[in-house]
């Protein structure tokens, strides 16, 4: 065999090794996921029932009798698809750690010990803030969404035709899973500037620099991730600009602990 040859098999066999990994990786996750989704689905309409609170909440708010809400479906097979839709994204919500577990078992390999240390809290943090952006939705977003929408009925007193909301379970789903995964999204923006500060890609002073940049960028991606009504996009919009700010206190944060560091090696070296 050549030396040529025997560097090429040398090289391949690294590159099998990382491959037969992925793939336990991702059937572990996988597994995860259809599990979750079959417990998620066996429990479907009580999920869904839990997902219709916040239009209580918002019927409360105008007036009406919270227990007379109801939602419609207009085929026969909207309601099972509905079902289908509440499993799978309950079933990728309580997946999400085995599979966030799953992906720092496949790269902690690679990582030196303070970067696995540096890895761990971001992947603690991220949960968390995607947790605390669906709370923020379901409890109070929604609600007011939902009490824009029920304020344009009109009840048809004298000669004038009742315009009642008649919500199809499809597009109100639709819409409260927009709602989460957006906010949910935009509340890993301190996860995802502190990456890259770690990483020295961007600093704090220049993410302060592009504040302008920033509130512009914010109304854009509202308006791209929301319904196109402007209470949803300023919704969206004011808690993406108050994270940057809290993106920009946390990289000062992080900038000033590295320095102490690189303070403390120098005089340790000195």
């Amino acid at each position: 065999m050549s030396r040529s040859e025997s560097e090429i098999e040398a090289s391949s066999a690294p590159l099998i090794e990382h491959l037969i990994e992925l793939r336990r990786r991702l059937i572990w996750a996988i597994l995860g996921f259809f599990g979750m989704f079959l417990i998620c689905f066996f429990f479907a309409k009580q999920i869904f029932n839990v997902l219709v609170v916040p239009y209580q909440i918002a019927s409360s708010w105008a007036g009406l009798d919270p227990a007379s809400v109801e939602l419609i479906y207009t085929a026969p097979q909207e309601y099972f698809f509905t079902q289908v839709k509440v499993a799978a994204f309950g079933g990728f919500f309580l997946a999400f750690p085995l599979i966030a577990i799953q992906v720092y078992k496949f790269v902690a390999p690679g990582l030196y010990r303070d970067e696995r240390e540096a890895f761990l809290p971001f992947l603690v943090a991220t949960p968390l803030l995607f947790l605390l952006g669906a709370l923020l939705v379901y409890y109070f977003f929604t609600p007011m969404v939902m009490w824009f929408f029920l304020s344009m009925q009109q009840p048809g007193e004298g000669t004038d035709a009742a315009i009642l909301l008649l919500p199809r379970v499809s597009e109100y789903l639709s819409l409260i899973m927009t709602l989460i995964v957006s906010f949910g999204l935009v509340f890993q923006l301190p996860v995802i500037c502190s990456l890259l500060v770690r990483t020295g890609m961007v600093t704090a002073d220049s993410l302060a620099g592009k504040r302008k940049w920033a509130i512009v960028l914010s109304f854009i991606v509202a308006a791209v991730l929301t319904p196109p009504d402007p209470l949803s996009q300023i919704g969206l919009a004011i808690p993406a600009i108050l994270l940057y700010e809290v993106s920009i206190i946390v990289a000062r944060i992080i900038e000033k602990k590295r320095a102490e560091r690189l303070a403390q090696t120098e005089a340790s070296a000195d």
